[in-house]
C-alpha cells in the first residue's frame, strides 16, 4: 500500500522495506500489486460508495467571476469532506 496510497515509486518502497529488515526486490513489489492491487481497488472504491451514502459526505464549492483583459471568466474549486481538492 505504501506504493499506492503514499505515492512512493517501486525503489523507494524496497529501501523503506530494507530499512526495517525485510530485503526484497522492487521487482517484487510490483508483482504483488499487480496480482493484489485490483482487490485493494475494490475495497476502496466499496469504501467509497458507502462513505458517500452517509450523511458525513459533504462538498465545498468556492466561485467567482473574474474579469480579465475585459473578458469574463468563471473560476471553482470543489473540496470534498477528507480535504481532497477536485481539478477543474
Amino acid at each position: 500500500m505504501m506504493y499506492v496510497r503514499f505515492l512512493h515509486s517501486l525503489r523507494n518502497v524496497e529501501d523503506l522495506l530494507h530499512e526495517q529488515g525485510i530485503d526484497i526486490c522492487h521487482e517484487t513489489v510490483r508483482y504483488w500489486w499487480h496480482r493484489f492491487g485490483p482487490m485493494f481497488a475494490a475495497e476502496t472504491r466499496k469504501r467509497r460508495v458507502e462513505g458517500m451514502r452517509s450523511s458525513h459526505w459533504r462538498w465545498h464549492l468556492d466561485e467567482i467571476f473574474v474579469k480579465i483583459n475585459g473578458e469574463r471568466h468563471y473560476l471553482w474549486r470543489a473540496v470534498d469532506h477528507e480535504g481532497e481538492v477536485l481539478e477543474n
